[in-house]
């Protein structure tokens, strides 16, 4: 299939795909044409690769992923597969670390609001008074 066909079966556009392709995550024929020429299996491919975007890897890391996907037989990628297991967990640790930071900055904006609303309760206090004392005299 052509990468339009392609990008209409995945809904990844043909930028990105060729973009997998030179980061050779995917691989095509070419035509006499010139064309790039894909079987079905690479529907199943940009899948996988989405689901590994969304999981924040890389396209290096992605690589690797699916290198090691590709070096063992079926039986054995849900045992061992160093690759994937060093990528995973360099991963989490990366979101364990952004995780902790935006907890941090939760904290110290949840603060601020807090001080925030505080002072503008105080401030309607005081021009509330204000105004029932200009009301009285």
């Amino acid at each position: 299939m052509r990468i339009s066909q392609l990008s209409e079966k995945t809904g990844v556009s043909p930028r990105s795909i060729r973009h997998y392709e030179k980061k050779k995550l995917l691989t095509a024929t070419r035509l006499d044409n010139d064309y790039r020429e894909f079987d079905e299996s690479a529907v199943e491919r940009i899948r996988t690769i989405q689901i590994y975007l969304g999981l924040g890897l890389t396209t290096d890391e992605i690589e690797q992923v699916l290198n090691c996907k590709d070096n063992y037989p079926q039986a054995e990628i849900d045992e061992y597969c160093g690759e994937m297991l060093e990528a995973y967990e360099k991963k989490l640790a990366e979101i364990n670390r952004q995780m902790n930071t935006l907890a941090v900055v939760q904290q110290r904006l949840e603060k601020q609001i807090g001080q925030m609303k505080e002072k503008r309760v105080r401030q309607d206090s005081m021009c509330y008074s204000a105004v029932t004392s200009d009301m009285g005299e």
